[in-house]
């Protein structure tokens, strides 16, 4: 469990920081311009995320409740809406007008989802800590007050493209990747 705790924790985090534009700044700065702060960051990104996923896959299996059966099934279309919140979130629209910062929204959804389905205490601390995540940098983004762009002319035309590629994301994931990544289908 400690290297699950430690790997969220470090990818958490270090997530946090392009929300913290002072700290940011600084190590920016410290790590000699933003491409060698991007390239830090991916490589540390990566690194925490395997610490996260290799400390989830080797956490013991605690139940702490069980879920009912209508909780597995909410779950199905708050994904649905979670990946059209994803695909929005590169595709200028209404949606993404209407949401603010989807990808926040994804992960608030994609974490909570998980939560109702799952009952054990690696899955509530790694979802748990999502949601907070996601909470937490949200109420970062509203602080700094960053505006939203005009709507293109092609917002319809994304929104679209949004709902259509989330949902086919969604299929794909619940047919065929989560069983394949993860090891457990979304439908038995």
């Amino acid at each position: 469990m400690a290297l699950l705790l430690i790997g969220l924790i470090t990818f958490l985090g270090l997530h946090l920081v392009p929300s913290l534009p002072e700290l940011r700044s600084s190590l920016v700065r410290r790590l000699g311009g933003e491409n060698a702060y991007r390239g830090a960051f991916a490589v540390l990104s990566i690194a925490t995320l395997a610490l996260l996923v290799w400390g989830y896959a080797q956490a013991p299996f605690i139940a702490v409740w069980t879920p009912p059966l209508w909780t597995r099934h909410l779950a199905l279309p708050l994904m649905a809406l979670a990946m059209i919140a994803l695909v929005s979130a590169y595709l200028p629209g209404r949606i993404k007008q209407r949401l603010k910062h989807p990808m926040l929204v994804a992960i608030k959804i994609w974490a909570l989802a998980h939560l109702l389905a799952n009952g054990d205490l690696a899955s509530m601390l790694l979802f748990g800590g999502f949601l907070a995540y996601g909470v937490i940098d949200r109420i970062l983004a509203k602080r700094r007050g960053t505006a939203m762009p005009a709507l293109p002319a092609r917002a319809a035309r994304n929104d679209v493209i949004a709902v259509v590629a989330g949902l086919a994301l969604y299929a794909v994931i619940v047919l065929w990747l989560h069983a394949l990544v993860i090891g457990v289908p979304v439908l038995s």
